[in-house]
C-alpha cells in the first residue's frame, strides 16, 4: 500500500496540512543531523541534510519510529527495508541495526521520530482495554512470521497524537502533565491499529519474544566473552535448536550473528567517537585476531575499519553492506 492509497482523498488536504505541521514542529527542535534528544523523557528527533550522511550503525531499542519527511534504507540480518514518509516502525527487542538515509537535502532534510517503549506501560495499557496478554503461538500476531521489527504507514490518528507529543516542546510548561497522556495515546493508537500484533508482543510474558528480548540482554551484557548457546538455552529453558530458530525469527539472524554484530558496533563506535585504532578497538570488543576483526569488520560495512572511519569522517557515500551478518 502506497501513502497516498492509504489516504481518503477528501482527506488528503488535511492530512498534507498535519503533514507540514509535523515536519515544521521537527526542525523548529531539530538543529543539528542524527539524533537529538528532547525535553520529553524517551523522545528522539532524527535529521539528515543529505543522502551522504551515513546513519551508522546502532542498537535500537524498544521503539516506535516515525519518518515525517525523506527516505532510508535500514538492514536487519539478511533483511532489506525501504522507507518512506508515513512509514511506523516498531521494534519489540533491542536489535543491531544498520541505516542509511536515501533521500534528503539541506532544503528538504530527512526528519524522523524515535520514541522508547516501555514494555510494562504497553502490558499495563493492554489490560486497562480489557485485552487480554497474548498467549497464543505468535506466528498468529505476526504477518512476517515472529521477526522483532513490524512496518506500516501511520493513520491520520497516529500522526495527530506524535505531532501534538513533537509540539508540546513549545511549552515546555505542559511538559511533565501532557506528555505522558499524549504518549499513551500514541500506544493506544498503535494497540488498535495495524501495529496491533508487534504492540502486543511486548506484554506476551511467557511468549517467544520475551524468551528472546532476556537472551538478548545477557547478550548486550557479555558480548565480549565467548557465547555458549548451550547456556543461554538453559537460562530461558529452551533446547538449543529451538532457541536457535526462536532467534533467528525474532532477530532475522543467529545468537553468534547477533553477537558478532553487537562487537562490530561497538567497535566502529569506538573508533569513531574515540579515536581508537582498529586494533585495539578489536580487543576491546573480544576480539583475539584484528586480522579476522578486520575481515569481519569488510564484510559487514562493505569496507576495512579505517577506510570506513575516513569515509565516515569524511561524510562521503559508506559503502552498502554486501553480505552484512553472514
Amino acid at each position: 500500500m502506497t501513502a497516498a492509497q492509504a489516504i481518503p482523498r477528501h482527506a488528503e488536504s488535511s492530512f498534507d496540512a498535519l503533514m507540514n505541521t509535523l515536519v515544521a514542529r521537527i526542525l523548529a527542535h531539530a538543529d543539528a543531523e542524527g539524533f537529538t534528544a528532547s525535553a520529553i523523557p524517551g523522545l528522539e528527533l532524527v535529521r539528515a541534510n543529505s543522502t551522504t550522511a551515513c546513519m551508522g550503525s546502532r542498537v535500537y531499542e524498544p521503539a516506535l519510529c516515525l519518518i515525517a519527511q525523506g527516505a532510508k534504507t535500514v538492514w536487519l540480518g539478511d533483511r532489506q527495508i525501504d522507507y518512506g514518509p508515513l512509514s511506523c516502525m516498531v521494534s519489540a527487542v533491542p536489535l543491531p541495526i544498520l541505516g542509511k538515509v536515501t533521500q534528503a537535502s539541506p532544503q528538504t532534510p530527512y526528519l524522523g521520530i524515535k520514541l522508547t517503549i516501555d514494555p510494562q506501560e504497553v502490558t499495563d495499557l493492554i489490560l486497562a482495554m480489557g485485552l487480554p496478554v497474548a498467549r497464543q503461538p505468535e506466528e498468529e500476531l505476526c504477518p512476517e512470521g515472529a521477526c522483532g521489527l513490524g512496518h506500516v504507514l501511520a493513520d491520520q490518528g497516529m500522526l495527530e497524537a506524535l505531532s501534538r507529543l513533537v509540539g508540546l516542546l513549545d511549552t515546555p510548561q505542559d511538559i511533565a502533565i501532557l506528555a505522558p497522556l499524549v504518549r499513551r495515546e500514541i500506544l493506544y493508537r498503535a494497540l488498535v491499529g495495524e501495529l496491533a500484533p508487534y504492540m502486543r508482543k511486548f506484554a506476551m510474558v511467557d511468549g517467544q519474544t520475551h524468551r528472546m528480548a532476556r537472551v538478548i540482554e545477557v547478550l548486550q551484557a557479555r558480548f565480549r566473552e565467548p557465547l555458549r548457546v548451550g547456556d543461554l538455552a538453559d537460562m530461558v529453558s529452551m533446547s538449543e535448536s529451538s532457541l536457535f530458530h526462536s532467534f533467528k525469527q525474532v532477530t532475522r539472524m543467529s545468537p553468534l550473528q547477533f553477537q558478532k554484530r553487537l562487537r562490530l558496533h561497538e567497535a566502529r563506535r569506538l573508533m569513531l567517537a574515540e579515536g581508537m585504532e582498529a586494533a585495539t578497538a578489536s580487543y576491546r570488543v573480544g576480539y583475539s585476531s584484528p586480522s579476522h576483526f578486520s575481515r569481519e569488520y569488510s564484510r559487514m560495512f562493505g569496507v576495512p575499519p579505517r577506510a570506513d572511519v575516513i569515509k565516515l569522517r569524511g561524510d562521503l557515500p559508506a559503502a552498502t553492506p554486501a553480505s552484512a551478518g553472514r
